[in-house]
């Protein structure tokens, strides 16, 4: 026997407020409606639910078993319109993203933790690649967003890419390094010390031997490649090798001591870090919140590493 559900929970609410107008003034309907209602619904059923000449209304033992199923159903309803809402809001959901790891790693890691501190119902599956890869998995569905740097005439049609924070770098060093406690370099003063190098896929890569190659040297001794900013960082702080990071980068290390930007003017890239995502393909709601929250995260950011930039040597 198939029965209506919202009938269930029509019976429910008389039930519970212990009459039919009561039940009707609950359910924010009129009071003939509600008693046509459980009379459908007792012809459906051939037995009655309340006992006959009663007042006030005593539900009969299967009306209270019927009543209980109602408000089952009404919590489920609940529920449901409530993980509708959470999703269309962009509070559930899951997030694709992946990145160049050095932005992912040093800059990005910390707003996805602050992110889901405010909306913990999204999952954020995070993964790595640098802009060629991470078009391929973008076309593929792989992801749904991609942080990394470009150049904005690089960006092909059925991409938008949106500028969140321009290219810069700088030479970087741990805090304990001897040209960190210098008040003043000279680009000579650095040529002694060997140097890390990322990834040779990387940006960061050319940015360094552009760097090396700007400043007039052309003869360098790496003492580390590839690996990851934890290893980087590790590696800066037990010697005294030298590389260049993003400057957001080492910004977002302050407050743990170590990295530190030496005051030597280099040349910044010409690309920019963005938000990078097919314009053929929608985007779910979570995405959508993710992705705004980023660029919010990033103006703050922008204006923290504009006044660093105005109180330090480090220059454009």
């Amino acid at each position: 026997m198939k029965i209506d559900p919202s009938h269930l929970e029509i019976l429910s609410a008389v039930v519970a407020a212990g009459g039919l107008t009561e039940g009707a003034a609950a359910l924010g309907k009129s009071q003939p409606s509600v008693s046509r209602t459980i009379s459908m619904l007792e012809t459906r059923i051939g037995s009655r639910l309340f006992e006959k000449g009663r007042r006030p209304l005593r539900p009969t033992e299967l009306c209270l078993t019927l009543a209980a199923e109602g408000r089952d159903i009404h919590a489920a309803t609940e529920r449901a319109s409530q993980a509708i809402t959470k999703y269309t809001g962009g509070k559930s959901g899951t997030a694709r993203v992946a990145g160049s790891p050095i932005f992912m790693d040093g800059v990005i890691s910390n707003m996805i933790a602050g992110f889901q501190i405010a909306f913990p119902d999204v999952r954020i599956d995070q993964s790595y690649g640098y802009a060629t890869k991470l078009m391929e998995q973008l076309s593929a569905g792989n992801i749904d967003l991609a942080i990394c740097p470009l150049k904005n005439d690089h960006v092909p049609p059925e991409y938008a890419f949106e500028t969140i924070l321009p290219g810069r770098n700088v030479i970087a060093c741990a805090p304990t390094h001897p040209l960190a406690r210098k008040t003043s370099l000279k680009l000579g003063d650095i040529a002694a010390y060997p140097w890390i190098t990322p990834p040779a896929d990387s940006p960061l890569y050319e940015d360094l031997r552009k760097v090396l190659k700007g400043i007039g040297i052309t003869d360098f001794k790496v003492s580390f490649s590839g690996g990851s900013l934890v290893s980087v960082m590790n590696v800066l702080k037990g010697s005294d090798s030298l590389t260049v990071l993003p400057y957001s980068v080492v910004f977002l290390q302050k407050h743990l001591k170590s990295l530190v930007a030496l005051p030597i003017r280099i040349e910044h890239p010409e690309r920019q870090l963005g938000l990078l995502r097919r314009i053929d393909r929608p985007e779910r709601p979570a995405v959508v919140r993710f992705r705004k929250y980023i660029k919010q995260q990033f103006a703050s950011l922008s204006h923290s590493i504009g006044e660093q930039e105005r109180n330090t040597l480090w220059r454009k």
